[in-house]
C-alpha cells in the first residue's frame, strides 16, 4: 500500500458513521449486509448511507455486491490487511520482540 492509498483509507474511517459502519461490516464477515439493514442498524437515512458506504468503496475498504434488488456490502478485509500492516511495517526499529504485545492482542480476534 502507497501512502496515498493509505490516507484515503484513514480519511475515510475519520468520520463515526463510516468507521462504525465499516466495523459492523468486518464483524458480519463473509456474508455481508444489505445496504437497508446497514443503515437500519445504524439508525441513519437510507440516502445518507448510501453516501457513506460510497465514500468507503471509494477508499476500498468495502466492496459491493447485487443480489436480486439488493446491493449487499462487504468490508475489504484485504485492504484492512494492507492497512494495518502499511501502519505497522517498521514497528519497533526491527526488533521483533518490542512488537509481541501488539501481535499478542490481534491473534485472538482472528
Amino acid at each position: 500500500m502507497d501512502i496515498d492509498s493509505a490516507l484515503s483509507a484513514l480519511a475515510a474511517l475519520s468520520q463515526r458513521t463510516r468507521l462504525d459502519t465499516f466495523r459492523l461490516l468486518v464483524r458480519h464477515q463473509p456474508d455481508g449486509l444489505p445496504a437497508g439493514d446497514i443503515a437500519r442498524r445504524m439508525d441513519v437515512p437510507q440516502n445518507t448511507m448510501s453516501t457513506h458506504l460510497a465514500g468507503l468503496a471509494r477508499a476500498g475498504l468495502v466492496v459491493s455486491e447485487r443480489q436480486s434488488r439488493s446491493i449487499v456490502y462487504r468490508a475489504d478485509l484485504d485492504r484492512l490487511r494492507s492497512l494495518t500492516l502499511f501502519l505497522v511495517k517498521d514497528c519497533c526499529g526491527g526488533e521483533a520482540e518490542l512488537c509481541e504485545s501488539l501481535i499478542a492482542e490481534l491473534v485472538p480476534c482472528c
